[in-house]
C-alpha cells in the first residue's frame, strides 16, 4: 500500500467514498482543518458534495471512478461499509486508505463478523448459521425461541431481519432464508441498547467516546442519551470491549460498536459500524472533539485526542415525517442545535437531520422532547 503512515499537511487532498451526511460532516471537519475534500458518489447534489472541493459523480463501484479518486487524493476514507472490499483492494495499490479494505471483509459478513467478535473474547449471543429455508428448522431447535433471522450482508436500520417469537413468525422467516444465507441469533433479553465510538490511529492511540444508550423506534435510531444511565462498572465493560475489539482489528479509523446491555450486567455485542455513527453526533456540541474530527486526524496520521465530555447531551433523529415540526421548533428552542443535511428529498423514515440539547437534566429533557409531539405521532 502507499505512503500507508502519511502524516497529512494543510491543503493535501482526503478523499471520500460516500457522499451522504456521514461523508458531510467527516469533510467539514476536514475542511475546518485545512485540507482538500473530494467525494466519490452516484447522487447529483449529495450531501457531502455540498461542502466539498470537488465531487466525483459515479457509483461506488465504478473502478475507474474510483481510481480517478485514489490518483487525486493523498488519502482515501470511507463513510458507509457497503463498498465492494475487492474493488478497494486495487484503489490500495494508489493512495493510502488507512482503514484498510481488510475491515470491510469482516464487518459486510455477519458471520465472518461474530466470528471475529468470538476471536476478540468478547460476549455474542448465541447464533446458527442458516444457508437456505431448509437448514431453519435446525436452526431454530438449536437457538429456539424468541429469536432473530438476519441476513449475513446489507442489513440496516432494521432491514433484512425477522423476529421469531414463535412458531407462528417461521413462514416470514422462512422467506428470506430462502433469498438470503442468514445467521439466527437468539434474543438477548436486554435493559438496554449501547453503544461506544472508539477511533484509532496507525500507532495504535485511540480516542474513546462515553458509552451512549440509545432508544429505537421501528428499528431506526430515536434518542441517544449520553453519557448512558448505566453504572460506572457497566460503563467501564463497554470501554474494555471496545479497546479489545478496536486492537484486534488493528483499527484505524472510526468503529460504531452496537452493544446490549443484560439484566445482570452482562454486555453483548450486537454488530460493528467501521465508520462514523449516528449515535455518535452529539460529540459534535458536546465533547472537546467530534468522532468526526477524531476521524480526520486517524486518517490523517495525527495524534488522537483526548475525549472529553464538556455537557450531558441528548441527540434525536429528523427523520422525514419530522420535518415540517422540527423546522417550526426552530422558533422556540433557541439553545438546541439543529442539523439538517441537505437532501433534496424528504420521506418517511429517511434520515434528514438531527438535533443534539445539552442538558443538566436527562430526565426533564427527554420529557421536553416528548412534549413537542413530533416524534410520538403529532405536530406542535
Amino acid at each position: 500500500m502507499k505512503n500507508l503512515y502519511k502524516i497529512l499537511k494543510p491543503n493535501d487532498v482526503i478523499g471520500i467514498i460516500g457522499g451522504g451526511q456521514l461523508g458531510r460532516m467527516l469533510a467539514q471537519s476536514a475542511k475546518r482543518m485545512g485540507f482538500t475534500v473530494g467525494i466519490l458518489d452516484p447522487g447529483e447534489n449529495c450531501p457531502a458534495a455540498q461542502v466539498a472541493d470537488w465531487h466525483i459523480q459515479a457509483a461506488y463501484a465504478d473502478a475507474v471512478a474510483l481510481r480517478q479518486l485514489a490518483e487525486k487524493s493523498d488519502v482515501v476514507t470511507f463513510e458507509f461499509e457497503n463498498i465492494d472490499a475487492v474493488a478497494l483492494q486495487e484503489v490500495e495499490t494508489l493512495s493510502s486508505i488507512p482503514q484498510g479494505s481488510g475491515i470491510l471483509t469482516i464487518t459486510q459478513d455477519r458471520i465472518k463478523e461474530k466470528e471475529f467478535l468470538q476471536s476478540a473474547g468478547v460476549s455474542i449471543a448465541q447464533f446458527a448459521v442458516v444457508e437456505n429455508a431448509e437448514q431453519l428448522d435446525a436452526a431454530i431447535a438449536k437457538i429456539g425461541y424468541p429469536s432473530v433471522l438476519k441476513t449475513t450482508r446489507f442489513g440496516y436500520d432494521g432491514k433484512g431481519q425477522v423476529v421469531l417469537k414463535s412458531e407462528a413468525d417461521k413462514a416470514e422467516a422462512m422467506k428470506l432464508a430462502a433469498d438470503s444465507i442468514c445467521v439466527l441469533e437468539a434474543w438477548v433479553p436486554f435493559t438496554k441498547e449501547l453503544s461506544v465510538m472508539i477511533v484509532r490511529n496507525q500507532k495504535g492511540e485511540a480516542t474513546v467516546f462515553p458509552v451512549s444508550e440509545n432508544i429505537h423506534i421501528n428499528n431506526i435510531l430515536h434518542e441517544s442519551i449520553v453519557p448512558a444511565r448505566v453504572t460506572p462498572g457497566v460503563a467501564e465493560k463497554a470501554n474494555k470491549a471496545a479497546h479489545q475489539i478496536a486492537d484486534a482489528l488493528q483499527l484505524v479509523g472510526t468503529l460504531g460498536i452496537e452493544m446490549f446491555l443484560a439484566a445482570d450486567d452482562t454486555i453483548f455485542i450486537n454488530e460493528l459500524a467501521p465508520r462514523p455513527h449516528n449515535s455518535g453526533h452529539y460529540t459534535i456540541e458536546a465533547m472537546n472533539v467530534s468522532q468526526f474530527d477524531a476521524h480526520i486526524q486517524a486518517v490523517a496520521g495525527l495524534p488522537m485526542p483526548t475525549a472529553r465530555q464538556l455537557s450531558p447531551a441528548i441527540m434525536v433523529n429528523i427523520l422525514g415525517q419530522h420535518m415540517e415540526g422540527t423546522i417550526a421548533l426552530r422558533e422556540e428552542k433557541a439553545d438546541w442545535s439543529f442539523h439538517y443535511y441537505g437532501k433534496a428529498e424528504s420521506r418517511t423514515d429517511r434520515k434528514m437531520g438531527h438535533i443534539t440539547i445539552l442538558t443538566d437534566d436527562q430526565e426533564a429533557t427527554l420529557t421536553e422532547i416528548d412534549n413537542t409531539r413530533i416524534w410520538n405521532g403529532g405536530t406542535i
